[in-house]
C-alpha cells in the first residue's frame, strides 16, 4: 500500500524524522519496504497484512501512527449544499441478496460541471500512481485511497428507472465493463443492476452503459459492503482485479458506508453539486459490535510481562476500542467495526504487544514438557508382530471366506455375513473367527512333518449386525506339537496353556498393555475347564484355552490343540500404560520364595489381584515360579511357589525389615484367601 507522507499529516501530526517513523512503524508490524521522494512529497511502499484491510487507506494508517506517537486523529467534517428533494425520491434502492450485500448506501449529487480535479487532488492520486481523469472520476479514487472505502459513480441519467437493484446475475446475461470487456455473468455473481439491466459487477467494475462521460450533470453514489468470498470468486473468474475488489476481497468497515458517500458528495460541491437530503441506507440486519473479554492476568501470561493496566486501556482506546472496566484486571472490549480481524483475547493481547515494545518482553525459554507421540496403529501391529515372532510363533495369512459348515461347528457367537457371488460353496461366508483358519493351518503343516505348529494371523472377522456387517481387527494365536528347537542337551517341550499364556502377555506388554487379567470362563471353542477370559481394565478382550477336541477331527488334527482370539480393535481403543522411567537402583535387592497350600479353585489370577491391593513395605515385585498338585499335598489343595523382591530405595534393608514385612504379607493373604505357608517353604 502506496502512503503519501503529506496526506497522512492531514489526519494526524507527525513531526519525527522520517527515519525514526519507519523504525517505529516497523516496531508495530507496518514495514515499510521502500520510500521515494515526489515533488516535495515523501511515498512510502508499507507491507500490510491479508487480515488487516483498515491499514489499505491514509485513515487506518493514521490511526496506527496517532496511537503510536501517542497524538489524536484530526477531526474534519464533510459539508454539503442540499437539494430539497430526499435520496429515496430521486432513486429505487432494493437488495434482493442480504447474504452477498450486507449493506448498501448510496446519494445523489446533481448539477456538476465535470471538468479537471483541483490540483491538490491531482497530486494524492499521482503519489498513489494513478492519472487524473475528471473531478467526478478522482474523488471516487480519492475517497479509496483515503479511507479504504470503495465507492462507485453512476451516471444518473443512465439509470433505468432510475432504480438501482443489488441481486444475483442472471443466466447468460452480459455486461460491457469500463475497460471495454463483454464479459458473460454468472448466477452466482453478484450484480448491481437497474430496472432493465446490469450496470456494474459488485465490488469488482462498473459498467459501461452507466458510467460517468462528458455530459454528466447529475450522479448516483454509490458506498456498499459487499462478501468477501463472493468478490473473490467473482473476480478470480472475471480474471480481472482492482483496487475496489483488492479490498473488498479483505473485508470492508460496514460502519464506515454512510460516511464515505457523504464524503464524497462533499468533494463534488466545489464543483456546483448539490446533494439530496437523507441519504440512503439499506442495511436490514445491523450487526451487534464484537464484544471480547480480556483478562490482565492473560495478557501478562502470553506476554511473559505485565505492562499494566492503564498501559492497556490507554492503547487499546487510542486504536478505536471501546472498553467497560470489570473487577479484578478484566475489561469487555468492543471492537470497532473496521478491525474485522479482531475475533478473540489473543488478537488483542497482540495489539497491546506491539505497543508495548517487542524489545520489553524478556526473551526466555519456556520449560518444554518432552510428550512421548502413542504409535499408530501400523506400529501397534509391527511391534506385535514382532514379539511374537521371538516367542517363537510364524505368522500366517489366510483368505476372509470362510465354510459355513465349519464355521457353524466353531460356535463364535457372530452371525456371519454371507457372500452374493461365492467363488465355492466352501467358501460362501466371511469368517467370524480367525481359529478355523488357524486350525487349516495347523493340519496342513503336521502333515508334512512338522513336530510343533506355533502360528498367529492378524486379520479382520467379520459379523452381522442389526445395523449392517461389521469387521473386526483380531489377533489370532493357535499352538500343537512339540516347541522349540531340537538339541542333543534340551528337549523341546509339547505346547500348552500356559506357553501360549505368556506368549500374550508378552506380546501386549510391549505395547504397554500390561495389566490383563484372566478368568476362567466357559466357551464354545475350548474344552469346559480348560478356557479363559482375557480382559483389560475389566473390559473383555479376548479369550483362550484348549480346543475342544470334538472340533479337531474335522481338520484332521490328533493332538491337542491350544489357541487365543484377542479383539485388537476393542484394545487398541484403551489408553496403554505410560511409559516411565526409574533410575538404577542404588541399593541391593532382597529376594524371598514362599511356597503356600492354596485350593485348587483359587486360581493364580485371584491371589494377584489381592496382593496387588495390599500396601507391603519395600515390595518391589513378586510372581509365581512354581505349582504343584500331587502327592504329598493334600487332593484339594495345591503348592503355589512365589518370588518376593524387597528393596529399599533410600538404604540397604535388613533382614528384620523384610521379616516384618513378610510378616505383614502372610496375614494378609490369610485373612484373605486362607492361604497357608508350607512347613518348609520359605527360602
Amino acid at each position: 500500500m502506496k502512503i503519501s507522507l503529506n496526506w497522512l499529516k492531514e489526519y494526524v501530526d507527525v513531526d519525527v524524522p522520517l527515519r525514526q517513523l519507519l523504525d517505529r512503524l516497523t516496531m508495530i508490524g507496518l514495514v515499510a519496504e521502500r520510500t521515494e521522494e515526489r515533488g516535495g512529497d515523501v511515498v512510502l511502499e508499507v507491507e500490510t497484512y491479508a487480515n488487516r484491510p483498515d491499514t489499505l487507506g491514509h485513515l487506518g494508517l493514521a490511526r496506527e501512527v496517532a496511537a503510536m506517537l501517542g497524538r489524536p486523529l484530526k477531526e474534519r467534517t464533510w459539508p454539503v449544499v442540499e437539494l430539497s428533494a430526499r435520496t429515496a425520491d430521486l432513486i429505487d434502492v432494493q437488495i434482493l441478496d442480504e447474504d452477498l450485500c450486507p449493506r448498501y448506501c448510496g446519494v445523489v449529487v446533481k448539477g456538476i460541471k465535470i471538468g479537471p480535479s483541483p490540483d491538490i487532488l491531482r497530486e494524492r492520486l499521482e503519489a498513489m500512481g494513478l492519472k487524473p481523469l475528471n473531478n467526478i472520476v478522482d474523488v471516487s479514487n480519492y475517497v479509496l485511497f483515503a479511507t479504504g472505502q470503495p465507492i462507485h459513480t453512476f451516471d444518473l441519467a443512465r439509470l433505468s428507472g432510475p432504480k438501482i437493484v443489488v441481486r444475483r446475475a442472471k443466466k447468460g446475461e452480459t455486461i460491457r465493463t469500463l475497460d471495454g470487456r463483454d464479459v458473460t455473468l454468472q448466477p452466482d455473481m453478484l450484480v448491481i443492476a437497474d430496472e432493465k439491466r446490469p450496470v456494474g459487477v459488485a465490488g469488482v467494475i462498473g459498467g459501461e452503459a452507466s458510467a460517468v462521460s462528458e455530459t454528466t450533470t447529475d450522479v448516483f453514489i454509490e458506498s456498499a459492503t459487499f462478501d468477501p468470498v463472493s468478490i473473490r470468486k467473482t473476480r478470480k473468474a472475471l480474471e480481472l482485479s482492482t483496487d475496489a475488489s483488492y479490498r473488498f476481497e479483505r473485508g470492508a468497515d460496514i460502519g464506515f458506508a454512510p460516511q464515505a458517500a457523504l464524503m464524497a458528495a462533499s468533494l463534488l460541491t466545489p464543483f456546483g453539486g448539490k446533494t439530496s437530503r437523507e441519504i440512503v441506507d439499506v442495511y436490514p440486519k445491523p450487526r451487534k459490535p464484537k464484544e471480547i473479554v480480556l483478562r490482565a492476568r492473560r495478557v501478562a501470561d502470553l506476554l511473559g510481562a505485565d505492562p499494566g493496566g492503564p498501559f492497556i486501556e490507554k492503547t487499546l482506546e487510542s486504536l478505536g476500542f471501546s472498553l467497560k472496566s470489570g473487577t479484578n484486571g478484566i475489561w469487555r472490549v468492543q471492537a470497532p467495526s473496521f478491525r474485522v480481524d479482531i475475533e478473540h483475547e489473543a488478537d488483542l493481547v497482540e495489539e497491546i504487544a506491539r505497543f508495548y515494545g517487542y524489545d520489553k518482553i524478556p526473551s526466555v525459554v519456556p520449560p518444554l514438557d518432552v510428550l512421548e507421540p502413542g504409535p499408530t496403529d501400523k506400529e501397534r501391529l509391527r511391534r506385535l508382530s514382532t514379539q511374537l515372532f521371538h516367542y517363537g510363533f510364524d505368522e500366517v495369512i489366510n483368505q476372509s471366506f470362510a465354510d459355513p459348515e465349519k464355521e457353524a461347528a466353531l460356535a463364535s457367537g457372530r452371525t456371519p455375513v454371507a457372500i452374493r457371488n461365492p467363488i465355492s460353496s466352501k467358501a460362501a461366508v466371511l469368517r467370524s473367527t480367525l481359529l478355523g483358519g488357524l486350525l487349516e493351518n495347523t493340519a496342513w503343516n503336521l502333515n508334512r512333518g512338522l513336530a510343533g505348529v506355533p502360528i498367529f494371523e492378524i486379520g479382520n472377522v467379520y459379523a452381522r449386525l442389526e445395523e449392517g456387517p461389521v469387521e473386526r481387527l483380531t489377533l489370532g494365536l493357535s499352538a500343537t506339537g512339540l516347541l522349540g528347537v531340537p538339541g542333543w542337551k534340551e528337549k523341546p517341550e509339547p505346547a500348552q496353556l500356559f506357553h501360549l499364556k505368556g506368549a500374550v502377555e508378552a506380546a501386549l506388554e510391549a505395547l504397554r498393555y500390561a495389566a490383563l487379567t484372566f478368568e476362567e470362563a466357559p466357551h464354545p471353542f475350548f474344552e469346559e475347564g480348560a478356557a479363559l477370559s482375557i480382559a483389560y481394565k475389566g473390559e473383555k478382550i479376548g479369550v483362550m484355552g484348549k480346543v475342544d477336541g470334538r472340533l479337531l477331527p474335522a481338520y484332521g488334527i490328533p493332538g491337542p490343540v491350544y489357541a487365543a482370539e484377542i479383539d485388537l480393535a476393542t484394545l487398541f481403543d484403551k489408553q496403554p500404560k505410560p511409559f516411565e522411567y526409574q533410575p538404577l537402583p542404588k541399593f541391593p535387592a532382597v529376594v524371598r520364595d514362599l511356597s503356600f497350600l492354596v485350593d485348587r479353585a483359587v486360581p493364580y489370577q485371584e491371589i494377584k489381584s489381592a496382593m496387588e491391593k495390599m500396601s507391603v513395605p519395600y515390595l518391589e515385585e513378586f510372581g509365581i515360579i512354581d505349582r504343584y498338585a500331587g502327592d504329598p499335598v493334600p487332593k484339594d489343595k495345591a503348592s503355589l511357589s512365589l518370588r518376593f523382591v524387597y528393596r529399599n530405595a533410600k538404604a540397604t534393608l535388613t533382614a528384620e525389615d523384610v521379616d516384618k514385612a513378610e510378616h505383614k504379607l502372610l496375614m494378609a493373604l490369610k485373612a484373605a484367601l486362607k492361604i497357608q505357608l508350607r512347613e518348609g517353604g520359605s527360602e
